[in-house]
């Protein structure tokens, strides 16, 4: 299943997103800016697209950003809760330099809230008290990739990914880059001072920040 229309107007930056890319088990290694030897490396199809990463919710969590419609005029871009992750290896040289290493893979995933008995703000009273919580029901995957030698032209390196924005969609195996204007012009635009990625959005980020 390919997906070719998906909209990523954001991340992980909000843009965002955990075991090996293509293959979780994938035990090739290769060297990264600061020299260490990476296995969490994205895989391609012949035809450029990526293969899904697997095993991402193993990944190293570091925040999650929530923008529901009921506090958007019932119009949010993003109303999901977005749980963002980061590759095991990227995390290290994050901490040891401050920089997104070549090759670093966010992945993000989109869950749908609790509405039965929801507020007119989108907030149900639950058993620790009122706010915005996560239901069962998970509706898009996306990833974003910095590649210099995959992605030339993209600025940072960085390209987008996403299944869909759809409760209960179904995560495809393989994955078309998004195009440029749909989500890395706002990472440029919002995010340049942290190399495309809305750090500020990632607590754990920015307490491990190292360099």
């Amino acid at each position: 299943m390919k997906i070719r229309k998906a909209i990523w107007p954001i991340l992980v930056a909000a843009p965002f997103m955990v075991a090996g890319c293509g293959n979780s088990q994938n035990a090739s290694a290769s060297g990264d800016a600061a020299g260490e030897q990476s296995s969490f490396k994205a895989s391609y199809t012949a035809d450029g697209d990526l293969i899904t990463p697997e095993n991402w919710r193993e990944w190293v969590y570091v925040g999650t950003p929530v923008t529901p419609h009921g506090l958007n005029n019932g119009a949010a871009p993003f109303p999901e809760v977005h749980s963002v992750y980061i590759d095991p290896d990227s995390w290290e040289h994050w901490k040891n330099t401050g920089e997104f290493r070549q090759g670093a893979i966010l992945a993000k995933e989109l869950t749908m809230l609790i509405t039965d008995g929801a507020n007119e703000d989108g907030s149900t009273q639950q058993v620790s008290g009122r706010g915005f919580f996560q239901s069962g029901v998970f509706s898009g995957l996306e990833f974003t990739i910095k590649d210099a030698e995959q992605y030339p032209d993209e600025p940072g390196n960085w390209a987008y990914y996403s299944s869909g924005h759809a409760p209960g969609v179904e995560y495809p195996d393989t994955m078309e880059a998004l195009p440029t204007q749909a989500c890395n012009t706002c990472h440029e635009v919002n995010a340049s001072e942290d190399d495309f990625v809305f750090v500020k959005f990632y607590p754990v980020l920015k307490a491990a920040k190292g360099g």
